[in-house]
């Protein structure tokens, strides 16, 4: 089965599976409830999202591939911290037995 790392609401829908939100902070002005009927993910792991630092300075400028290559290792390092770890060795697991995607940004 397939793991995929896309940018929010970005990605097409039917090849997504499972949609996980790994973004630090939930869309402003949604229900929990409403996060999957409004297209933006099914469940939501803040624990996997970038931190408030890298968010920032992703987002100070628009993405280039040059920019986006150097937020993906920034993000790849701070998802060698234990806790994510932990986190991303249980998807991992799930992940033989069904798709998912995890949205950033």
């Amino acid at each position: 089965m397939a793991i995929r790392i896309v940018r929010l609401r970005t990605a097409d829908r039917h090849q997504e599976g499972l949609r996980i939100g790994t973004v630090r902070r939930p869309p402003r002005g949604v229900r929990k409830e409403d996060y999957a009927r409004l297209d933006y993910f099914d469940v939501w792991l803040p624990e996997l999202a970038p931190s408030a630092a890298l968010v920032s300075w992703a987002l100070s400028e628009p993405f280039t591939p040059k920019r986006w290559s150097i937020f993906e290792r920034r993000y790849q390092r701070e998802m060698r911290q234990p806790a994510a770890l932990r986190v991303i060795a249980l998807l991992a697991a799930i992940s033989s037995q069904t798709d998912f995607s995890g949205l950033l940004l």
